[in-house]
């Protein structure tokens, strides 16, 4: 159980260590005026600066008091996650490496928040005028770890059993 611990909280400080030198990377390298097409028609490196949660949703009119409570829940959330992940020898794998995607992520993006009042995006996916919100590596964690929660809250019983 112990090794499985470090490993599952090593993968979050992987997470978090990632996101944090790309969002670097971006800060001092990229001008927000700037956008790189890395896959023309797909996918670009832009610069973005997000107040809001998640995708830029409540980006608009950002106070102090919001980026608190947005920061509070947000490490409040870690807090479970991590408690969590310290009985990870109660879960199945794909459970403990999802909440560990999750915790690395939500650690990333909580730094930001608390330190600078937002989050840098950088990651635009678009087809024609369909644009996804730019995200980072952060989102791009949470998002994977909350696919594998899904594949085994919807896997059979049985298979539940056995792994």
């Amino acid at each position: 159980m112990a090794e499985r611990r470090f490993w599952t909280f090593g993968v979050a400080a992987a997470v978090f260590s990632i996101d944090r030198a790309t969002k670097w990377l971006i800060e001092t390298k990229v001008s927000v005026m700037d956008s790189y097409t890395i896959i023309p028609g797909f996918f670009d490196i832009v610069h973005s600066q997000n107040r809001g949660v998640a995708f830029g949703l409540f980006h608009e009119g950002a106070s102090a008091a919001r980026t608190l409570l947005l920061g509070g829940l947000s490490l409040v959330a870690i807090l479970v996650i991590a408690g969590m992940l310290w009985r990870t020898g109660q879960m199945d794998n794909r459970t403990a490496w999802g909440l560990a995607l999750i915790l690395g992520g939500a650690a990333g993006n909580v730094f930001d928040r608390l330190m600078w009042g937002r989050v840098t995006d950088f990651l635009e996916l678009y087809v024609r005028d369909f644009h996804w919100p730019t995200f980072n590596m952060a989102d791009t964690a949470i998002v994977v770890g909350s696919g594998l929660l899904l594949i085994d809250l919807f896997k059979p019983r049985r298979e539940a059993a056995r792994t």
